[in-house]
């Protein structure tokens, strides 16, 4: 019985450790000068509004825009259950905020984080440019930080969306699961 709580307790420890590594690297802005802000997709409402996770992140691609961080912002999702296009929504959404449209590329193809590194990393390479600003909530961006370099994006600096929210212990907890994913996924 004692070995059993013992490694109950051992294992506890090593999850709670690696929660807390995530949530300081998260909650830990990297920003400079960029090529792109890579904006990553969230849920759409169904009435074609971003929901407030995607609103923040949106807040904070447009923010650092407005600071000239970068010329170029890249909107990236997928279409959702509620059936809205998480890129086109994301763009209307920015363009209503005052960003300049010419300056908003979309993937629509972004379906998921390895998916908007893949086609952030294609951007790039077709517009001869090297580094990206990834903008998501803080317990996505050691994962998208990951799966950018693992897409061949070797300049990747992070900015986190000022969003908190109880369904964060949620998605923390798969965070969890999904970074080791992520890290050994070819």
């Amino acid at each position: 019985m004692r070995l059993l709580v013992k490694l109950f307790l051992g294992i506890c420890f090593i999850v709670a450790a690696a929660a807390g590594i995530l949530l300081v690297d998260g909650l830990t802005d990297n920003i400079a000068q960029s090529d792109v802000i890579v904006i990553l997709g969230n849920k759409v409402e169904v009435d074609g509004t971003p929901s407030p996770r995607l609103k923040s992140r949106l807040d904070r691609g447009a923010s650092l825009y407005t600071q000239g961080t970068s010329k170029r912002i890249l909107v990236s999702g997928g279409t959702g259950v509620e059936g809205y296009d998480e890129a086109v929504a994301m763009r209307n959404y920015l363009v209503a905020q005052g960003i300049p449209s010419a300056a908003i590329t979309t993937d629509s193809q972004g379906v998921d984080s390895f998916a908007t590194a893949k086609n952030t990393a294609a951007y790039l390479e077709s517009n001869n440019l090297r580094s990206a600003l990834a903008v998501s909530n803080y317990y996505h961006l050691p994962r998208t930080r990951l799966a950018f370099g693992r897409a061949g994006i070797d300049t990747v600096y992070t900015a986190h969306a000022n969003h908190f929210e109880l369904r964060d212990v949620y998605s923390i907890a798969r965070e969890l699961i999904a970074y080791p994913y992520y890290f050994f996924r070819n």
